[in-house]
C-alpha cells in the first residue's frame, strides 16, 4: 500500500499547489463496527492561508476539524493506514482513487475528466447561529467547556437546541408582540431549551421577556435557578410544579416539550385558556387514544399489528389535537423537530392564534368522523376544554 498511498499524497500536494484541489473523500471503514463512516475534506481560507477542513461523519454526529496543510497530509496518511480502505480525490482535471484491501494490496486509479470548476474557498467566518455557545450558562449547563467549545458528547444536543430555536424563530417572527412577552415552559427539565429561548428572545430579538420554567423535580429547579441568577438573567425563573396542576394566566407563549401522554393535552388546554399567542408542544407516549381505540379491523387489517396500531394512535391523537387547536382559533401545524434516526418522538405541534372566523361546525365534523372511524368516544383535550 505504501507506494500507492505515497502517490496519492503527492497528487494531493500538487493539486493544492496548483490550485486544482476540489475535494477528497475517505470511505470503506476498515472496522465495519466503527462509528466513523466517512471523512470529507475541503479547502478553506483560514488566517489568510489555505487549510484543509475535515468533516468526520459519525452515525449520530458530524465533527469538523481544520488543519494546516502539512498537518492535514499527515492526518490523511494516518486515517488511510488505520481507518479506511479507500480514498477519492477530485481535482479540476482528474479523478484519482486509492483502493486497498485487508490483505494489504492497493492500487491507484487515475481518470482524466473535463474541466471541473474549482469551488470558492470558504472563509473562517463563525457560523451564524441564533444562540452563542460562548455564553456562560452553556458551560454551567454542561454543554460547553470553559472556553465556549461544545463538548464532543453534547454535539448532537447542541444541534438539537439550535434546531429548536430556528423553528421558534420562524414562528415568533409571525407574531406582533406588545409589551412584555410572557413565556411559560412546562416541564423544563434540565432547561437547555428554556435558556436557549431566553437568549434568543432577550439577547437576539431584544424583546422584554419574562420566562418561567415549570419543573416537578426540586433539584433541577434549584440548579437552574442558581445558573440563571449567577448569569444575571433577571427575567428567567424556575418554579416547582406539574403541568396538570400549574396555574397559567395571561401568557403569550406556552412551550411543552416531550410532555408524556395527556400532559401534552394539559399544556395545550392551559395555553388556550390563557389566550397564548403561540403554543408549541412535542408530544410523546400517546396512551389515552391507544387504550380506547376500537378500529374496524375488517376495513383496516393493518391495525391488527400492534406496532402499526400504536403508530396510528399517535397520528390520530396529534391530528385531533391540531384540529381542536384550530377550533379554538389557532393556525395549527405539525412538523418534524429532529431527524427520525435519533428518536421516533420527533414531532412538534404548533399553534399561532389568529383572528380569522372559525367554522366550528366543519371542524367538529372532521373530529367526529375520526372518532367514529376508530371507535373513540372522547379525546382527553376535548374533556379539558368542554
Amino acid at each position: 500500500m505504501e507506494k500507492a498511498l505515497n502517490e496519492l499524497m503527492e497528487a494531493v500536494k500538487v493539486s493544492i499547489d496548483e490550485n486544482k484541489f476540489v475535494k477528497l473523500t475517505l470511505s470503506k471503514p476498515r472496522n465495519r463496527q466503527s462509528d466513523l463512516k466517512n471523512v470529507y475534506v475541503k479547502m478553506i481560507l483560514l488566517k489568510g492561508s489555505n487549510w484543509l477542513s475535515f468533516t468526520y461523519k459519525h452515525n449520530t454526529k458530524d465533527i469538523v476539524k481544520n488543519f494546516a496543510i502539512e498537518d492535514a497530509l499527515q492526518q490523511l496518511i494516518e486515517l488511510l493506514e488505520t481507518s479506511f480502505f479507500a480514498a477519492n480525490l477530485l481535482t479540476s482535471d482528474m479523478d484519482i482513487a486509492l483502493l486497498s484491501n485487508e490483505k494489504g494490496s492497493s492500487k491507484l486509479i487515475r481518470r482524466p475528466v473535463e474541466k471541473r470548476t474549482i469551488p470558492e474557498r470558504e472563509h473562517d467566518h463563525t457560523k451564524s447561529r441564533l444562540i452563542n455557545p460562548a455564553n456562560t450558562w452553556w458551560f454551567q449547563l454542561g454543554i460547553t467547556d470553559r472556553q465556549g467549545n461544545v463538548l464532543p458528547s453534547m454535539q448532537f444536543k447542541f444541534k438539537q437546541i439550535n434546531k429548536y430555536v430556528e423553528i421558534l424563530d420562524g414562528l415568533i417572527k409571525q407574531i406582533d408582540f406588545q409589551g412584555t412577552v410572557k413565556v411559560v415552559d412546562m416541564g423544563s427539565g434540565k432547561a437547555y431549551l428554556t435558556f436557549a429561548l431566553y437568549e434568543y428572545l432577550f439577547i437576539n430579538r431584544k424583546l422584554d421577556v419574562q420566562i418561567t420554567g415549570v419543573e416537578q423535580r426540586p433539584d433541577l429547579v434549584l440548579k437552574t435557578n442558581q445558573i440563571a441568577k449567577g448569569a444575571q438573567l433577571e427575567n428567567l425563573h424556575f418554579v416547582e410544579g406539574m403541568i396538570g396542576n400549574f396555574t397559567v394566566n395571561e401568557i403569550d407563549v406556552l412551550i411543552a416539550l416531550h410532555a408524556c401522554d395527556t400532559a401534552t393535552d394539559d399544556a395545550i388546554a392551559a395555553g388556550i385558556k390563557a389566550g397564548a399567542q403561540l403554543i408549541v408542544c412535542a408530544p410523546c407516549c400517546h396512551k389515552q387514544i391507544r387504550q380506547t381505540m376500537k378500529p374496524p379491523f375488517d376495513v383496516l387489517p393493518m391495525l391488527k399489528f400492534g406496532i402499526l396500531l400504536e403508530r396510528q394512535a399517535e397520528i390520530l391523537t396529534d391530528t385531533i389535537r391540531a384540529l381542536i387547536m384550530e377550533k379554538h382559533g389557532y393556525k395549527s401545524q405539525i412538523m418534524e423537530f429532529i431527524e427520525t434516526e435519533h428518536t421516533p418522538k420527533n414531532l412538534l405541534i404548533t399553534g399561532i392564534r389568529t383572528n380569522k372566523n372559525i367554522d366550528i361546525e366543519e371542524i367538529d365534523g372532521k373530529i367526529d368522523f375520526l372518532k367514529k372511524q376508530f371507535g373513540i368516544e372522547k379525546h382527553y383535550l376535548e374533556t379539558l376544554l368542554s
